[in-house]
């Protein structure tokens, strides 16, 4: 027994290593290159693997639970709540139409009502594996395809909870009760709703009130394999609870990444999970493609290239229009179309309980769970085609969208953002013999500042291409001067999480961007309006007739004390507010006697300090 597994972990490995880096280097990404990989060594090729792979997959499909949980660490609950639009909307309307779609395509070749609805409702699902891979791969999640892809994505993986709840209100009565009896299945109908709410309620309390001291608990003790141990504890528990009250584990852990979206430790925890998500989500794609039953494909080829490509045709046809209806770009649309047009990993779920339940035949299970990795397998191939075929053709108006710049300089500092304060600090070191590449998202900007002689790059500072090519992995520090917090509250995330010897400065508008960045753990914050006030405070005092050195003295002291406690509010504005006023008070309560604390003159080393603080 331990033989085999260590030689089947070992094939497994291989594969992976093997497959992988030439996939990438022929441009089919990691995701295809272990697709072909199982395939390779599946049953139906090498046969290194066999009859353990559907084991395998279920074993590996926590890796799509632990992928759920990186996205919630990602997506603050203000940022989710602004995405609500196109979840409910967008993902309620892909949803509700493919499902129809299919179910009338299911009724016309044979099957009855409710296997046709049954059918129609699974196939309406995509792979959240495979499309948020690839998008992040590609750098696309931050763009309107992968927002929006990732709000229908969200939607979906919901709804696989009323979806399990409606398969066996479709078994015919003498079918009805073949599943396997879960922990609440006996309770009625109401308990079992409250049963899953209080679940729910259970994980947003847990990380709102209680992970967070058990983390600071565990993070004293300085042991960073305890604190690995704990995210990991976290994961599994959550998974285990959702799987007991019958709900998607992928979903409880997505909701407990966004309770924990604002959390100190939200990077340790991404940290930690990285690594295993990446492991175990490459176990899965291999388990997808050694788990393709090529025997059901030889008996009946045509009849799964058909299923195939209706499906795919018909999900694309679907995006598309929503993507019209929605008013996304045309280059957006079509990846957006191409990218989620395959089935999903729950759909294997919904397949087998709809096995059990007596909703679906056994041969049409099998044919279907076929034709819903076919598709899996075939979705890296149709984004292939669209960045290489269909977008060159279409292309994107020039006017509305240029593309990226070709960066070719290679400097120690990266400037992102070229407005008034950017420019005024680039232009600064410019002039100290300093250069500096500067990436600006703004194309008419752009152009004006090329024409005052200024060499400024068009391009989005977010996506990692940009910021390799801009030299990120050998410059020394990043300074961000972006307009829009969310963006450059992203753009801090990336660089931490693919840059981490890069040290970033951050500007920001006011105290709350503050609060965020230290939050997300930048040191060097920049108020831009910071240094003028006190400047026109100090003016003001001299104005009123105290000396200049105890108005300079009285600004550098309430500066000193506003950024001590600045530091000091950060984590905790989510409290009550009457705390945060109560902390505030005593800042400005400190400052209250900083004339009087001062000496009368202006001695001579007290002129050089000043001096030397100022060069």
């Amino acid at each position: 027994m331990g033989d085999g597994l260590f030689a089947e972990a070992f094939v497994y490995l291989l594969a992976a290593v093997v497959a992988v880096p030439v996939a990438k280097r022929l441009g089919l990404g990691s995701v295809l290159g272990y697709l072909i990989a199982g395939v390779v060594i599946g049953p139906w090729a090498l046969g290194f693997v066999g009859s353990e792979g559907e084991d395998v997959l279920h074993f590996a499909e926590f890796g799509v639970v632990m992928m759920l949980f990186l996205i919630g660490l990602e997506l603050e609950p203000a940022r989710l709540w602004r995405l609500r639009g196109p979840i409910l909307g967008l993902g309620g309307l892909q949803v509700g139409i493919t499902a129809a779609v299919v179910a009338v395509g299911a009724l016309v070749f044979g099957q009855d009502v409710r296997a046709a609805i049954a059918i129609g409702l699974i196939l309406s699902l995509s792979s959240t594996a495979i499309v948020l891979q690839t998008f992040q791969e590609k750098g696309l999640m931050n763009t309107e395809a992968g927002q929006n892809g990732f709000s229908v994505l969200l939607f979906q993986d919901i709804a696989v909870i009323p979806m399990l709840a409606l398969l066996p209100l479709l078994a015919t009565a003498d079918a009805v009760g073949g599943g396997e009896d879960g922990p609440i299945s006996e309770l009625p109908g109401w308990a079992q709703a409250l049963v899953v709410l209080a679940a729910v309620g259970a994980i947003v309390l847990a990380g709102r009130f209680l992970l967070r001291p058990v983390f600071r608990f565990i993070a004293g003790a300085g042991i960073r394999e305890v604190f690995t141990a704990a995210a990991l504890l976290i994961v599994v528990g959550i998974a285990l609870l959702m799987d007991t009250v019958g709900l998607s584990p992928a979903l409880g852990t997505f909701v407990a990444g966004v309770v924990l979206a604002d959390s100190e430790y939200r990077h340790e925890l991404e940290g930690d999970i990285e690594p295993f998500k990446g492991l175990l989500l490459g176990l899965f794609f291999i388990a997808v493609g050694a788990s393709i039953d090529f025997g059901v494909l030889g008996d009946d080829p045509l009849a799964i290239a058909g299923i195939v490509a209706g499906l795919v045709l018909a999900k694309a046809a679907v995006l598309y229009a929503l993507g019209v209806r929605f008013r996304m770009g045309l280059d957006q649309r079509t990846v957006f179309a191409l990218a989620l047009a395959q089935g999903g990993e729950f759909a294997f779920v919904l397949l087998a309980t709809a096995r059990s339940q007596g909703v679906l035949a056994e041969a049409t299970v099998s044919t279907l769970v076929g034709a819903v990795a076919v598709s899996m397998a075939v979705t890296p191939l149709l984004l292939l085609l669209a960045e290489h075929v269909i977008l060159p053709r279409v292309g994107t108006p020039s006017a509305d969208r240029p593309a990226a710049d070709a960066i070719d300089t290679d400097h120690p500092v990266i400037i992102a953002g070229f407005g008034g304060f950017g420019s005024t600090v680039g232009r600064f070191l410019r002039a100290s013999g300093v250069e500096a590449t500067v990436l600006d998202a703004d194309p008419q900007h752009v152009e004006v500042l090329r024409r005052l002689g200024l060499k400024v790059f068009y391009g989005d500072a977010s996506r990692l291409d940009l910021l390799r090519a801009a030299g990120a992995e050998r410059a020394r520090l990043l300074l961000i001067a972006l307009g829009d917090p969310d963006e450059t509250h992203e753009l801090v995330r990336n660089v931490q999480k693919h840059f981490p010897n890069l040290r970033i400065m951050v500007r920001v508008h006011d105290r709350t961007g503050a609060y965020r960045a230290i939050r997300d753990g930048v040191d060097d914050v920049y108020r831009e309006s910071l240094d003028t006030a006190l400047r026109m405070g100090t003016d003001a005092l001299a104005a009123l007739g105290h000396s200049r050195y105890q108005a300079v003295r009285a600004a550098r002291s309430f500066r000193f004390h506003d950024e001590r406690h600045l530091r000091e509010l950060a984590p905790v504005t989510d409290t009550k507010q009457a705390g945060i006023r109560a902390i505030e008070e005593s800042m400005l309560g400190d400052g209250a006697g900083m004339l009087a604390e001062v000496d009368a003159g202006w001695d001579n080393s007290a002129l050089r300090r000043e001096v030397a603080g100022a060069e």
